[in-house]
């Protein structure tokens, strides 16, 4: 379904796509998630969204520094990988 307000991601999109519509924001919570756990978020906006990071540690993949925020730009896409309850990997269209 499409998200058009702030949505926290659950255990029940894992290995699903989650869509922004509209408008809307994606919370990553912390200790909800296994690892191995991955989730698709895609922007279907002409502007760009935020993704916020309340886990523990979140990367954008090929860097080392923990993220509070990353934003997905416009019709981009990403996915997010979970290494452990508290740790995330953020790749994609990631300005």
């Amino acid at each position: 379904a499409a998200k058009t307000t702030s949505y926290t991601l659950t255990t029940t999109d894992v290995g699903q796509f989650i869509q922004v519509s509209t408008s809307g924001s994606i919370v990553i919570p912390d200790a909800t998630f296994s690892a191995g756990d991955a989730v698709v978020v895609f922007n279907n906006t002409s502007g760009s969204i935020t993704i916020t990071c309340t886990i523990t540690t979140a990367y954008k993949a090929g860097t080392d520094a923990d993220q509070a925020t990353v934003t997905l730009t416009t019709r981009g896409v990403c996915n997010i990988l979970f290494i452990s309850g508290t740790v995330c990997v953020i790749t994609g269209s990631l300005a």
